[in-house]
């Protein structure tokens, strides 16, 4: 399974992102791979759920059985970073860079940074995971077959083959987050000419294979008076969980990528004026001597340098006596931006997003191509413009009290 995301060019610090995500495991291929927590909770079930069936199959075992139980689940570890290496590497032939690669309770997946898909590459880097794990299950046939094979090395040969086969069938069933999803994505997608239309009925159908995988392993033997087994009712449910979470996820993604064309700066933005930091109230009232009359522009200071450096706060404005109006700098009734936090007024889409994840603050001066300020963008306005909802009302003097 793949998964595309910028954060790599926030300004964080990978090395202390990587050890709160799980363990470092070095580079392959110059791709950081990264050993998630949560994967000791599968490995932790594979042995509990796996040890005893080995240990009855092969009574010689002893306790062993969980020793190979635990080979399992570490021969399942290394076939799951073949199938994200394969990803990882065929991205990189269509120049997509892999931010890394993270290995968790789900299996893992493949983070890259901003690139351009198309509906045919798009589809070669999702069917190379699953066919590298073809390629793994048919090296282990001809081991099994060629050599003679018995015991430990027996037993888990054969798991090889049939763990890969089955995560290679499994992936390539037609809906996201699994990457068959990407078929049907780049299917609708090159009919219809929208990416997002794409992703939405790939999303759909992750939703109905949860339910057709409820059905088959939980309802219908129930409903034929049989008792379905424990284990493989847990292993659907956390399936099937992690399958909706990602269809919808997928879904939710898609419609704010739908409406990435309205997020403009200049657009979202509400009306400012810009005022230097040396100026006092008293020049702010003169232009502005009965805001009660109607809404006003936001107030943005800009500093000596002529960048935007802090926004005028209303609530204090209207603390400053009349008698000391004239000698109160708009730096004591004003709260700080964030470092360069200003934007284009033509920036919009995904260029405005990445640009606004790597400020500080919910707030960014608007400003136009001579430097000057225009308006006022709000993290709110932008996040409620995605959602497709309207900005809240009110706006209040000179800007948002804090």
């Amino acid at each position: 399974m793949t998964d595309t995301d910028t954060r790599g060019r926030s300004g964080r610090n990978p090395r202390k992102q990587a050890r709160k995500e799980g363990i470092a495991l070095g580079r392959i291929f110059g791709v950081p791979v990264i050993l998630a927590y949560s994967w000791f909770i599968i490995a932790a079930f594979t042995v509990i759920a796996y040890g005893p069936v080995l240990q009855a199959n092969n009574p010689l075992l002893g306790i062993g059985a969980y020793l190979v139980a635990f080979a399992y689940a570490v021969l399942l570890l290394i076939s799951v970073l073949v199938h994200e290496l394969a990803h990882a590497l065929t991205a990189r032939i269509f120049g997509w860079p892999s931010e890394k690669i993270v290995l968790n309770l789900w299996g893992g997946h493949t983070q890259f940074e901003s690139f351009t898909a198309s509906p045919g590459r798009s589809v070669l880097v999702a069917m190379a995971g699953p066919a590298a794990n073809f390629v793994l299950a048919a090296a282990g046939w001809l081991l099994l077959t060629g050599a003679d094979l018995r015991g430990v090395a027996g037993i888990l040969a054969n798991i090889f083959v049939w763990a890969n086969l089955l995560i290679g069938l499994f992936n390539v069933l037609p809906g996201l987050p699994l990457d068959g999803g990407r078929l049907v994505e780049s299917a609708v997608w090159k009919l219809t000419g929208s990416q997002e239309k794409g992703t939405v009925a790939a999303g759909w159908g992750g939703r109905i294979i949860v339910i057709a995988l409820v059905l088959w392993f939980v309802a219908l033997p129930l409903l034929s008076g049989g008792r379905p087994d424990v284990s493989l009712m847990l292993i659907t449910a956390l399936v099937g969980s992690f399958l909706w979470m990602g269809a919808g996820a997928s879904i939710v993604q898609a419609r704010l990528r739908g409406r990435l064309p309205l997020v403009e700066a200049g657009a979202l933005a509400e009306p400012a004026l810009g005022f230097p930091e040396s100026a006092t109230v008293a020049e702010l009232l003169a232009l502005v001597p009965d805001p009660s009359t109607g809404a006003v522009p936001a107030i943005v200071l800009y500093g000596p340098d002529g960048r935007p450096a802090g926004v005028v706060d209303g609530a204090a404005v209207a603390t400053v006596p009349a008698g000391a109006a004239a000698t109160t700098a708009l730096t004591a009734v004003s709260y700080a931006l964030g470092p360069g936090a200003y934007v284009p007024a033509w920036s919009k889409g995904q260029e405005l997003l990445q640009y606004l994840a790597q400020l500080d603050g919910v707030e960014y001066a608007v400003v136009d191509r001579d430097g000057t300020v225009t308006g006022l963008l709000r993290q709110s306005v932008v996040l409620a413009a995605l959602k497709g909802r309207r900005p809240g009302p009110g706006k209040r003097m000179f800007g948002q009290s804090r």
